[in-house]
């Protein structure tokens, strides 16, 4: 069965701009930056999908309901677990943990934090994109998902369905309210990486 997955990343918050290991917040609501206005001006953007789902973030949750989803919430799709890092800035890390965040980047086993690797993480969510064509049923011909995932989601569902080498992770670039597309089966991924909702409206 071919499989269709579109993978959205979610509006602009706080951690986002501050580059904060914390998906677990909400969506920015007021000045410039808000994201949940974005959000609901790229509503009529989003493509269709027949199964429709979201990570279980605050803010992946609030993006999708902005975007006019009524999206379930899938633990396989749950942004990288970051351990005691979760809540602080990566310079905040990087400054007190050197060494640590050294390891983290440059061995993709590696976990200083007491979360879930790289490794594990593009494990568990190439798990989950292998397996998705299950939800269709055995008679049906095609499968359409559309999900609202945290970036680092985004980005290992990408380097899993490429075959790429897990460093490659660190060299790919999500922004927010952005549609990266796969489309294939388990071991035959073709993708197209990043367009903004915006971009899509009149379309």
């Amino acid at each position: 069965m071919t499989v269709r997955v579109t993978l959205v990343s979610p509006a602009m918050n706080a951690a986002l701009r501050e580059a904060r290991f914390d998906g677990d917040a909400p969506l920015d609501r007021a000045g410039d930056r808000a994201g949940e206005r974005a959000a609901r001006a790229a509503a009529s953007a989003v493509p269709g999908g027949g199964l429709v789902l979201s990570g279980t973030s605050q803010r992946c949750r609030e993006t999708a309901t902005a975007l006019g989803l009524a999206a379930r919430p899938e633990p396989a799709l749950t942004g990288w677990d970051l351990g005691r890092w979760s809540g602080r800035r990566l310079d905040e890390v990087g400054a007190a943990e050197p060494a640590a965040v050294a390891a983290w980047i440059g061995d993709p086993s590696a976990a200083p934090h007491d979360g879930e690797s790289l490794r594990e993480l593009v494990e568990r969510v190439g798990g989950w994109l292998d397996g998705v064509g299950g939800e269709g049923g055995a008679d049906r011909e095609a499968l359409s998902v559309l999900a609202v995932v945290e970036p680092s989601v985004v980005r290992a569902a990408v380097v899993h369905g490429l075959a790429l080498p897990l460093e490659a992770f660190w060299r790919l670039d999500v922004a927010p309210l952005a549609l990266t597309e796969l489309s294939g089966r388990s071991g035959r991924w073709n993708v197209r990486l990043g367009r903004p909702l915006t971009a899509l409206q009149g379309l």
